[in-house]
Order: C-alpha cells, then sequence, then structure tokens
C-alpha cells in the first residue's frame, strides 16, 4: 500500500506540473496545482521513509539497509562475604570510587549497613555505571575480596534485550511528531469555524501529551541501556572460634538461674490456683467420710 501511495502521489504531482491530464499546457490562472497532491506526496514520502528506517534487514533486497541496532540493558550481582571489621571499609571504598567517577558514568541509588554487634554486620550497594565502570570494577573485587581476607561467594549477570521496545517507541514518537505538525500547520493555515479550531487545538493538546509520555519513556529505556544496574551483598564471615560462636553456649549459662527462678516461680502459681480446688475435695470427702457414711451403714444395718 505504501508503494501504491508514493505511486499515486508521484502521478498526482506529474499532472499538476503538466497542467492536466493528457500533457496539454494551461495556463497559472485555468490549471492551479492542486494543494492536496503536494500533501498527499509528502504525507506518503514520509511514511515510507519512516518504514525503511525500520523495517528489519533480512538481506533479500534492493538497497541492504543497515542491520537494525541491539539494545541490551544489563544488570549484575555480586555478593563479597568479608570479616566484620572490613565490611564498611569496603563499602565506603566503593561509594567513594563511584562518586569520584561523576554522576555521567556511576552514581550510587541506594545503599545501607547493619550492625548490631562486633561480631556480626551485613550491607547492600545499589548503583547504575557505565558497562566500562562496571566491567573494570568487577575486574578487581576478586583481588580486594582476598586483601581483606574474604571471598566473593554470588557473581550473576543478567540481560535484557529492549530493541523491540526503543524502537516501537521512537517509531510512535516519530509518528505522532509529524502528526503535531500537520496539526500546528492546520491551525495556521486554516482558522475555520470555532468548534473545528477547538476540536483541533484539544487534538493537539492530547498529541502533545503523548509525545512528553514517550519521550520520558525513551529516555528512561535508554538510561537503562546505556547505565547497567550493580548490586552489591556484604556479608560477614564467621570464626568457627570466635566469641560470637561461643555466645549461645554464654547466654545459656549465664541464664541458668533466671530460668530455674521463672520455673519454680511457675510452680508456685500452678499450686495457687490448684490449692482451693484441692481444699474442696478433701472437704467433700471428709463429710462423705465421716458423716454420711456411717449413717448409711446404719440404715443398712
Amino acid at each position: 500500500m505504501k508503494i501504491r501511495n508514493l505511486v499515486f502521489a508521484a502521478s498526482a504531482l506529474g499532472l499538476a506540473a503538466c497542467g492536466g491530464p493528457g500533457g496539454y499546457e494551461t495556463s497559472m490562472e485555468s490549471a492551479p496545482a492542486p494543494p492536496m497532491a503536494s500533501k498527499m506526496a509528502m504525507d506518503a514520502i514520509s511514511e515510507q521513509a519512516s518504514y525503511d528506517e525500520f523495517a528489519p534487514n533480512d538481506g533479500t533486497g534492493g538497497g541492504g539497509n543497515p542491520a537494525v541496532q541491539q539494545y541490551i540493558a544489563y544488570s549484575h550481582s555480586l555478593g563479597m562475604r568479608l570479616p566484620v571489621n572490613a565490611i564498611e571499609p569496603t563499602m565506603q571504598g566503593h561509594i567513594e570510587a563511584c562518586t569520584k567517577a561523576g554522576p555521567a558514568v556511576c552514581m550510587v541509588t541506594n545503599s545501607w549497613l547493619n550492625s548490631d554487634s562486633s561480631e556480626w554486620a551485613n550491607g547492600s550497594l545499589y548503583l547504575r555505571a557505565t558497562p566500562l565502570w562496571i566491567e573494570t570494577f568487577m575486574k578487581g573485587v576478586d583481588a580486594e575480596a582476598a586483601a581483606a581476607k574474604g571471598e566473593i561467594y554470588n557473581r550473576q549477570t543478567t540481560a535484557e534485550d529492549l530493541t523491540v521496545t526503543i524502537i516501537d517507541t521512537d517509531a510512535r514518537l516519530k509518528s505522532l511528531q509529524t502528526l503535531q505538525g500537520r496539526l500546528q500547520q492546520l491551525l495556521a493555515d486554516r482558522p475555520g469555524k470555532l468548534g473545528e479550531l477547538l476540536e483541533t487545538e484539544r487534538e493537539l493538546a492530547r498529541v502533545n501529551g503523548e509525545i512528553d509520555s514517550l519521550k520520558s519513556t525513551l529516555a528512561a529505556l535508554r538510561q537503562r541501556v546505556d547505565m547497567s544496574q550493580l548490586s552489591i551483598s556484604y556479608e560477614t564471615k564467621r570464626n568457627p572460634v570466635s566469641r560470637g560462636a561461643l555466645a549461645p553456649l554464654a547466654e545459656a549459662f549465664g541464664s541458668f538461674f533466671y530460668n530455674l527462678s521463672s520455673a519454680l516461680a511457675a510452680v508456685i502459681t500452678g499450686l495457687a490456683w490448684i490449692l482451693p480446688t484441692l481444699m474442696l475435695i478433701g472437704f467433700s470427702l471428709w463429710v462423705w467420710l465421716k458423716l454420711i457414711w456411717p449413717r448409711l451403714r446404719k440404715k443398712k444395718a
């Protein structure tokens, strides 16, 4: 259909240039060039150019379109197990390295650190950086962990293909920008009735809103491609003979007398609840054996 539109538009332009069917020349007053022919030709050419730009290259045709650029968003995760006294300095060193590179190369998106004793701590760091910076950073973490007497226990990379999403969003954006130009030209050249003008302005406002939304979406998608995500987790490397390993046993001995007193208190509390019941049962047995049962025996005798 696009080729047919091009042919029709070209024919219309040829007829306008020749002055009408049959190639007879006419004066400018008797046969002015139709304005719709030029508009149709430009529309068809614009549509065909947009199609040629984003059409996939199957290698079969005609002008040899270049291959479509791939847009891949990478996410990396890294886990470090370090001595407790090396976690905070290592994390601060990573933050300083990212900050020193500048926001155009690396930026810290989130970080946190927990430490409730001298034997345990953990934290996480989330970065967005260029692929080159992350590649350089990942090459040096093994030596950094070894120097701190730690280890790397997790390393993972995932990829998400955003090629179709970015190309489709860019094509929709260009199409809406073309429509935006036509609506602006329509408002400038054809005043028309008040109702038609208001309808055109409403449509132009809607198109402007969609253009802004698509620009934001496209910018976010391109940022995901240009700057990969890196998450680093820090855990404590425990010493099997440290005080932390013996802490549960020490706590058990330390709370022995407290637990014993708590158990005795529970027994005493239970007796306090049961004792009135036992006294009532004992009194009932005494009445039965001393007063009621002897009388029943006399009556039977």
